[in-house]
């Protein structure tokens, strides 16, 4: 019999719960640790859709990359956008096990699936000093700037892109799913030609022009949706005899009108 605990366990020595940045909430989040567990539904965000679907799927476990909830909660009610979700897991016997930045950093995480997704050379960590989530990449080939736009769209599945800096060839590039701008300057400094990230500010496209580096913006989404596949993938091969479902509940959540 496999319990939620012998998941966690597995996912703990895959994308180890203490390497988790401090304001993060990764972890065993909802349930009952001892349950059995035979289906497993794995999603990006743990959104009332998804446990929805994981109730009709019969899941007793939803495994996701982002927590669930982030702060502590006085109470627990339906009333409550964060409230209802916990009510709805535990009225219907469902477990949840969050991976998050613990799972940026993990090798075949988050930035290492990007990497993979968007068909290049992975050269390891891109600040190595400061930290461990970005990753420095490199194509076969220079790919002109408009062929890398339409790249990192299609690759990743993206509703659309933010980008700005200069439009030249990219070779060089460094890349963190998720909120990732902060090393800008990192890829700059290692001679990126370009770097992909997510949620970029005003000042930080404009940072981009300064440095001559361009920058993309592919969204939340679509930069760490890429690591869904890989903990199916992981839980699979480790526990052939549950069946793992991927939610196809939930989309990249923002358009664009242009």
């Amino acid at each position: 019999m496999t319990t939620v605990k012998d998941v966690l366990a597995f996912l703990d020595s895959k994308a180890p719960l203490t390497t988790q940045l401090g304001f993060d909430n990764a972890g065993f989040l909802c349930g009952d640790a001892a349950a059995e567990v035979r289906r497993v539904l794995v999603a990006l965000d743990i959104t009332d859709g998804v446990i929805a679907e994981a109730a009709g799927f019969g899941a007793e476990l939803i495994v996701s990359h982002h927590p669930v909830c982030f702060t502590p909660m006085k109470s627990v009610t339906t009333d409550d956008l964060t409230g209802r979700k916990f009510a709805a897991m535990l009225s219907g016997g469902i477990s949840a096990i969050c991976m998050h930045t613990n799972l940026d950093a993990a090798p075949g995480g988050v930035n290492d699936a990007l990497c993979a997704a968007l068909g290049a050379e992975n050269l390891g960590l891109l600040d190595p000093e400061h930290d461990t989530m970005s990753r420095l990449c490199r194509f076969a080939e220079p790919m002109e700037h408009g062929a890398f736009l339409a790249h990192v769209k299609s690759a990743l599945g993206a509703n659309g892109l933010r980008f700005a800096g200069p439009e030249k060839p990219v070779r060089i590039f460094g890349i963190c799913g998720g909120a990732g701008a902060d090393f800008i300057p990192a890829a700059a400094e290692r001679g990126c030609d370009a770097y992909i990230t997510a949620d970029v500010k005003h000042h930080q496209f404009l940072m981009a022009d300064e440095l001559g580096i361009a920058l993309v913006d592919a969204g939340h989404f679509s930069t760490e949706n890429v690591v869904v596949p890989v903990l199916a993938a992981w839980l699979g091969g480790r526990f052939p005899e549950l069946d793992i479902r991927m939610a196809g509940s939930y989309t990249q959540p923002e358009r664009f009108y242009v």
